[in-house]
């Protein structure tokens, strides 16, 4: 039986550092090796996973980038970012507001922000994670060491982990289930595959996949011809709204058809709307744990 529970550029990167505390170190991150400050007190984040990972470590930035739907915060973070100034979104991001905050460490990511890496450089220290996608914990892990909080992170990931080990010994039985995870977007369907931050937690748990699933790639891009393809023992499927409901009208669009009617997930009642901020979008550990909670509920009520 399952229990219950409940982120002008122009100045001279050597100028600004005589401005800042002793340096604590050096933190070798995706473009090469960064002197980090002792103990920043104003820090800016530039993900939404890397806002969550702040967030968790106990640092409430004073500037981060918008949630990608949220307005302008997820409501799963929004009481914990106090006064923080949203600087636009991960891809947009506003670098006269960033150099108005006078930030003493700036927190990146090179597939988002390797273009603007000198001029971010240039306004205060910058370290750069790698990827997103399902490398949450290895950026937390960078950003905890940025932050002089490198034991705080690694407790963070053993809470996650211990969490993730009781859900798995609860589900017992369950984790035989090959499970599938479909995303609705306006014009295109996403079945989402391992390296996805989704296919990473359910890989964690010890859930089995689809073949079409089972495979270290992000995603299949497709439409609902490839409707048959989505099916699973037990699918879990999510929306991306813009704002103009088409996203919930192309999920209404293959709910209906008859294709999806016929999917064995479907025939068995083992259809879940989760939510795409949760299971897909926030991408940070604060949505791992939520997203953990929504597994062990939905199997609560079996």
């Amino acid at each position: 039986m399952i229990l219950h529970r409940r982120f002008c550029l122009a100045m001279p990167l050597v100028a600004l550092a005589l401005s800042t505390s002793a340096s604590a170190g050096q933190v070798t991150d995706a473009m090469g090796t960064v002197e980090v400050p002792d103990d920043p007190q104003r820090v800016v984040v530039l993900t939404n996973e890397g806002t969550e990972a702040l967030l968790a470590l106990g640092v409430t930035p004073v500037g981060a980038v918008n949630s990608w739907n949220g307005d302008p915060w997820w409501d799963h973070i929004e009481a914990q970012m106090g006064e923080a100034v949203p600087l636009g979104k991960e891809s947009a991001v506003n670098l006269e507001l960033i150099a108005a905050l006078e930030p003493d460490l700036i927190l990146g990511n090179k597939q988002r922000h390797e273009e603007i890496h000198a001029q971010l450089s240039a306004i205060a220290p910058t370290v750069m994670s790698k990827e997103l996608r399902g490398d949450w914990k290895e950026n937390l892990s960078l950003y905890a060491e940025a932050l002089g909080r490198a034991e705080e992170g690694e407790a963070a990931i053993a809470d996650y982990d211990q969490q993730v080990a009781a859900l798995a010994a609860d589900l017992g039985d369950h984790l035989k289930e090959k499970v599938s995870v479909i995303r609705f977007l306006p014009g295109q369907i996403r079945i989402y595959q391992l390296d996805s931050f989704s296919g990473v937690l359910l890989r964690d748990v010890g859930f089995d996949r689809p073949d079409n699933q089972n495979v270290e790639e992000f995603a299949i891009r497709t439409g609902k011809e490839s409707i048959p393809d989505m099916d699973g023992d037990r699918i879990f499927w999510f929306t991306w709204e813009t704002g103009n409901g088409e996203g919930n009208a192309a999920a209404q669009d293959v709910l209906s058809d008859p294709l999806w009617q016929s999917l064995s997930a479907v025939k068995s009642g083992k259809v879940h709307e989760v939510s795409d901020a949760i299971w897909n979008t926030a991408g940070g550990i604060l949505a791992a744990r939520l997203m953990l909670d929504d597994i062990r509920e939905i199997y609560a009520e079996e």
